[in-house]
């Protein structure tokens, strides 16, 4: 079993230069390799003849060869080989270009499975350097790999088949009880059955096994980093606290939901052990609000608050929403950046330690740089600081163990949520406040384009802004059908919108240059901003009544909920224009969803439905687990019972130290540890 450990070059057939790409994609061991799990397969369990095969639609035929033709050569120094195999009931061609080796390999009388796109008329048919696979040794469920250049599926399998040969029972990680209990094989039958699936049944075994590993494994880390936090003190405030001069200072009414969440909040600050909770509200849900009224509490409390933003820009807008909040009932908030001038940020820290400033806003590097806190009571971070697990935690070794609030605009179906922040408690604000008017959403073909400018330049006339967002930066030949920001920015400046301010955004320019274009923004000193996916994190425009979202079907749901929530942040009526050419009855049923509901919870919930998880996986934040089996298979009753297994073992065993546990332990150790994660050991 050691060989698995061993540099990837010591695998038979991988080379220097062969290695080198194998490590761009994260695979040093032929242990990684078996990890590197496929992300489809070419099904040969149910063949076709040719005469009913869909044209032009990949498939399997399954082929007697009858006779192989002369070798032909064209012009442009083209071989072509040409072989006449029969289905059983028809005659049909196979042609192959330059492929002499597959072509002599080939031996007529024997059968094979033909993979690729059936072509012709009804009295001929033929396939086109289709895939060959010998059909009494033929893998039935062929894997197709994740791939980078210069690296075939083919190339992978016969290395992974190679690793295969390495596995013993020994490496087994789940105790015996447990595999028992959840029905679940081997780990040695499970990458066995990822790789070289006998048959469906056999690989659903193999993903429910490693599906149910990765997430038992994520969760008993969580859990146990949550159960780490809670065994230590914080500093607890009064539930005597009165907040009756913030709720009346307030120019408007709280919804229920944000007055449940201030209560919980509230509640946790009173307890002997940190708050550990997320707040996760849609955009415009009122989270600044519930922030504002825990800073309060904590520093009627004598307690001081950090809030960090991602950005200086998002930290100043911050600051000046908390101003408006605190400033009524005498509550100072300071800014501290990497732009706050020397003298100036001498004198916040003077007063930050002597507790003359009770809430600080900046980015995350306000707890880290030479700031010595009074008493750091309560530290709010936003979801877009992509803090894993164990950064939460460490920040427990800040200011005497701090409570935390994390803050999320991202709508996740509450399943999803319990993985993702595990080791939160979780309070929704599912209520948008009175009076806010739902962005009314069109999803429209191309056609409609010009009619949608005219639209968009009636409200800039008005006095308005919009956003239109593209899905690349650049043009590109293998997309040409695509709109990409720079272009199109330019396109529009000399022709549509050429007698108005147009702005552009993405994600290659410098921080402070997409800063700077934000504040032109804000200060209306743009009309139209072009941009890419970027602007979901961007500032408050509440002037910005319009986005028109370009090549709209290349988005998820959630993605698209997020740029729609750049507009509806002020009074004004705002509108969503989804642009699309795609003729996928998928990609237009998630369209019409867009347009029938505003409810980000909605959203995501559908999104789970038709997309599976790996979305919200993907966007999840920094330090999470790939979760890879997961990302592929929605089967939500799974999650339920890792999450039940889990809570079950650190019940009994609560830090994985008895015997039994060592490997399970070993494994979430080394779970965390390569994705960042340091706060187990």
């Amino acid at each position: 079993m050691n060989e698995l450990y061993q540099p990837i070059e010591t695998l038979s057939g991988v080379g220097e230069k062969r290695a080198a790409k194998y490590h761009k994609l994260g695979i040093h061991t032929p242990f990684d390799l078996l990890y590197h799990f496929p992300r489809t397969y070419i099904d040969f369990t149910h063949p076709v003849s040719v005469m009913d095969a869909e044209m032009g639609v990949n498939c399997a035929v399954k082929c007697r060869i009858i006779r192989k033709m002369p070798e032909v050569h064209a012009k442009n120094r083209l071989s072509i080989f040409t072989m006449i195999a029969n289905d059983g009931e028809t005659d049909f061609t196979i042609t192959l270009y330059n492929n002499p080796y597959t072509f002599r390999a080939v031996q007529v009388g024997e059968t094979y499975f033909a993979y690729g796109k059936v072509q012709g008329g009804w009295t001929r048919r033929e396939m086109r350097a289709p895939q060959l696979q010998k059909a009494e040794t033929a893998l039935l469920l062929q894997p197709v790999y994740p791939q980078s250049v210069g690296l075939t599926s083919a190339m992978m399998r016969t290395n992974i088949q190679k690793a295969l040969s390495y596995l013993e029972d020994a490496m087994e990680t789940l105790p015996t009880a447990l595999m028992e209990e959840y029905r679940l094989i081997s780990l040695q039958k499970a990458l066995q059955g990822i790789h070289r699936p006998a048959g469906i049944e056999d690989l659903e075994a193999a993903r429910r096994r490693l599906a149910f590993e990765e997430l038992l494994l994520f969760q008993l880390g969580t859990l146990m980093l949550r159960h780490r936090s809670r065994t230590q003190t914080a500093y607890a405030m009064s539930p005597q606290t009165s907040l009756d001069d913030f709720f009346c200072a307030l120019p408007f009414s709280l919804t229920g939901a944000q007055q449940r969440a201030i209560a919980a909040i509230t509640k946790d600050l009173c307890t002997e052990v940190p708050m550990n909770r997320l707040l996760q509200g849609d955009v415009g849900s009122g989270k600044t609000a519930v922030a504002a009224a825990a800073a309060a509490f904590a520093a009627k409390n004598g307690f001081q608050t950090v809030l960090m933003a991602p950005t200086e820009i998002l930290a100043r807008q911050h600051l000046q929403t908390m101003t408006d909040f605190l400033s009524p009932i005498g509550m100072e908030a300071v800014l501290l950046t990497g732009s706050t001038k020397a003298k100036e940020k001498r004198e916040i820290k003077k007063k930050i330690a002597d507790g003359t400033v009770r809430i600080v806003i900046g980015t995350h590097a306000v707890i880290q740089q030479d700031i010595t806190f009074f008493k750091l009571g309560l530290v709010i971070t936003d979801e877009q600081h992509r803090f894993g697990v164990s950064q939460r935690a460490a920040l427990a070794e800040k200011g005497g163990h701090p409570h935390k609030l994390v803050m999320s605009a991202t709508p996740i179906p509450r399943t999803l949520a319990l993985i993702i922040y595990g080791d939160l408690d979780i309070t929704l604000l599912d209520e948008l406040p009175k009076g806010r008017l739902p962005i009314q959403t069109f999803a429209v073909t191309g056609g409609y384009r010009e009619r949608a400018y005219g639209f968009i330049k009636e409200h800039l006339d008005a006095g308005e802004q919009a956003y239109l967002v593209c899905s690349m930066i650049e043009d590109s030949e293998q997309m040409e059908h695509l709109q990409a920001a720079e272009s199109y920015a330019e396109k529009l400046k000399s022709g549509a919108f050429a007698d108005y301010r147009v702005g552009l955004l993405h994600g290659k320019m410098k921080p402070q240059d997409k800063d700077a274009v934000m504040e032109q923004m804000k200060r209306h000193e743009i009309d139209l901003l072009v941009c890419t996916t970027v602007v979901e994190v961007g500032v408050d425009v509440p002037n910005a009544t319009i986005v028109l979202i370009e090549d709209a079907d290349r988005f998820g749901l959630a993605q698209l909920h997020q740029l729609r929530g750049r507009v509806g942040r002020g009074s004004l009526q705002s509108y969503c224009i989804l642009v699309t050419e795609s003729k996928n009855e998928e990609a237009r049923e998630r369209l019409k969803i867009m347009s029938r509901t505003v409810n980000g919870f909605t959203i995501a919930e559908e999104d789970l439905r038709m997309r599976g998880p790996g979305d919200f996986f993907g966007s999840a934040q920094h330090g999470m687990p790939p979760l890879m089996q997961a990302a592929f298979s929605s089967n939500m009753p799974l999650v339920s019972e890792t999450q039940d297994a889990a809570r079950k073992i650190l019940e009994r065993d609560s830090q994985l130290s008895e015997k039994h546990h060592a490997s399970l332990r070993l494994a979430v150790l080394r779970l965390f540890r390569k994705n960042g994660e340091n706060g187990l050991n």
